[in-house]
C-alpha cells in the first residue's frame, strides 16, 4: 500500500440524485428524495478515491464501516457534493469523515473505514467463507 496521504487531505466526488437513488422498497416508492441507502453508497465510493490510489495493483480494499447522520433531503436533479477528508490512517487501515452538501445545505455527514489487503488474502477470506456454508 502506498502511504501517500495524510490527515487532512481532502478527495470530492458530486453525484446528481436520479429516480434510483430515491427511497424505494418493495413496497414501493416511500418519496422522491435521495435515500439513506443511496446516500451511503456514494458516501463510501468518495472515500474510496483515497483507496484507489493507494493500494498496489496486487491489493484491493474492503469496508470496515458507516456511519451516516443524515441531516436534510436531497431532492431529485440535485447535485449533492461530497467531501471526504482522511481522519486517520492505521496499520492498512484508511478512516475518512465525509460532508455531503446540496449548495449550502448540508445532508449527511459521517464516517467511512476501508482497509487495504492483498487480493490473495481477500481470496482466502470469501473461499472459506463459501466453505463454510456448503
Amino acid at each position: 500500500m502506498k502511504e501517500i496521504f495524510q490527515p487532512g487531505d481532502c478527495r470530492y466526488f458530486e453525484k446528481v440524485v436520479t429516480e434510483a437513488d430515491t427511497a424505494t422498497f418493495a413496497s414501493g416508492n416511500v418519496h422522491p428524495v435521495y435515500a439513506t441507502f443511496a446516500l451511503a453508497r456514494d458516501a463510501e465510493w468518495a472515500c474510496r478515491l483515497f483507496v484507489l490510489e493507494m493500494k498496489e495493483a496486487d491489493e484491493e480494499g474492503i469496508g470496515t464501516q458507516l456511519m451516516i447522520e443524515h441531516l436534510a433531503p436531497a431532492l431529485l436533479n440535485d447535485k449533492v457534493v461530497f467531501e471526504a477528508k482522511v481522519k486517520r490512517l492505521t496499520d492498512h487501515e484508511i478512516i475518512c469523515s465525509f460532508e455531503a452538501r446540496v449548495g449550502e445545505r448540508i445532508v449527511a455527514v459521517g464516517e467511512t473505514g476501508q482497509k487495504v489487503l492483498k487480493k490473495e488474502k481477500l481470496n482466502r477470506i470469501m473461499q472459506s467463507l463459501n466453505r463454510s456454508q456448503a
